[in-house]
């Protein structure tokens, strides 16, 4: 027969005591903190998960943020660039309507003062900033003032050529402004493919009017041993005859020097373009046509300050003409720019929308993941709660009354 000792009985029953107690414990700290895990060892597997739930939410967090800067600087972009088009398309009209041949010079040097007040606006507009006060066409130079204008009035880019970017995703970047170099100023000249023009130093009446590749086979073609730099030359009678940077004559698929007559309102077309005049040249008028390069890029600023010098300086009505038909080409570079430019923020700004939907659904099942580890079932914490009272009260009872028994509760 096995004995039980006295003191085995109590140790046994304080053990069975202190368990019940911590286990309530452990309880009654799940309920006040509604956690199922307050540390590591409540649940190991369970605080791994709850770490790695927590870093995932923490990066969403971030992102979502970065989300929202981008969006800001973009949509502070885009409208700059709205108040930009609209303002180009006012010079556009100023300059058509500087052109058609009833101006009095009163009426051009009112001109000239309103394009000189939209140059300046535009300046303003090139060097606006975020709400943080970070520039928008500096590159990523955001704290310097992208645009210089001197006392002369001419421009200069102060920033860089490089995109900012902001992470939105796991290797995910979206560009979250615009270089001015590449909105304002390394613009194509001419028709963006070349420039045709006509010296003010011509005697007649040529104007240089539209003109475009027409064959684009034919111009690659012209253009493979290096850009082309040609020249018209006019004779009596509207002959023309055309030769290279060189002074050689430039030759047709056949290998014939390409001459012609020119007549009043007509066009000249070879090497894959076509140019098309109006007027009267003189002999020996000349006009060039002279392939983009990135030595003939002329910026949006120069532009408005060509129309200025031009509306200032008054002249022949036929050098004026040319001179603003080319500066009105150049504008209409620098708004298709500006317009392919907005069109790029707002695809970028449909991405973060879209990552932005994608992070909040991706954060809710995160959370979801996270509640399901880490919170406690309230409702059955507390009905555990309850029992484990109920128990631990049970056990100290009997263990008070086991220790009150003696030999002599049985005497009686």
């Amino acid at each position: 027969m096995m004995r039980i000792s006295t003191s085995w009985m109590y140790q046994q029953s304080l053990n069975t005591m202190l368990n019940q107690e911590a286990e309530l414990a452990n309880t009654q700290n799940q309920v006040s903190s509604s956690k199922a895990i307050n540390v590591a060892s409540d649940n190991p597997v369970g605080a791994s998960q709850i770490v790695g739930l927590n870093h995932i939410l923490a990066e969403n967090t971030g992102f979502a943020n970065n989300i929202g800067s981008a969006n800001t600087r973009l949509s502070t972009e885009t409208n700059t660039l709205s108040s930009v088009s609209n303002l180009l398309n006012g010079v556009n009209d100023l300059a058509l309507g500087s052109i058609n041949g009833s101006m009095s010079s009163g009426d051009m040097s009112d001109m000239a003062t309103q394009l000189t007040q939209m140059r300046n606006s535009l300046v303003q507009l090139a060097n606006t900033s975020d709400a943080n006060g970070m520039a928008l066409f500096a590159g990523t130079s955001t704290t310097t003032t992208p645009f210089v204008q001197s006392a002369n009035g001419s421009v200069s880019y102060a920033g860089n050529d490089q995109q900012a970017y902001t992470s939105i995703g796991e290797g995910l970047q979206v560009a979250n402004a615009d270089p001015g170099s590449s909105v304002f100023m390394n613009l194509a000249a001419g028709n963006g493919s070349f420039v045709a023009t006509a010296p003010a130093s011509n005697t007649g009446t040529l104007v240089v009017g539209a003109n475009s590749v027409t064959d684009t086979s034919a111009w690659s073609a012209a253009n493979a041993a290096g850009p082309v730099n040609d020249t018209i030359t006019f004779g009596a009678g509207g002959t023309y005859a055309v030769t290279d940077s060189a002074g050689n004559p430039v030759t047709d698929a056949s290998g014939n020097p390409i001459t012609g007559t020119y007549q009043d309102g007509g066009s000249i077309s070879f090497n894959g373009v076509s140019v098309t005049m109006s007027g009267t040249p003189a002999a020996g008028d000349t006009m060039n046509v002279q392939a983009d390069t990135g030595s003939n890029n002329q910026d949006v600023f120069t532009t408005l300050n060509n129309m200025i010098s031009a509306l200032q300086s008054g002249g022949s009505s036929t050098a004026f003409v040319n001179t603003m038909n080319r500066q009105l080409e150049s504008l209409n570079q620098a708004m298709s720019s500006v317009n392919s430019t907005q069109v790029s923020v707002g695809s970028r700004m449909d991405t973060l929308q879209d990552q932005q939907t994608s992070d909040s659904g991706l954060s809710v099942t995160y959370q979801s993941a996270l509640s399901d580890v880490q919170n406690v079932d309230m409702a059955t914490a507390i009905s555990n709660l309850s029992l484990q009272s109920t128990a631990l009260q049970a056990s100290q009872q009997v263990f008070a009354k086991v220790q009150g028994l003696t030999l002599f509760n049985y005497i009686h």
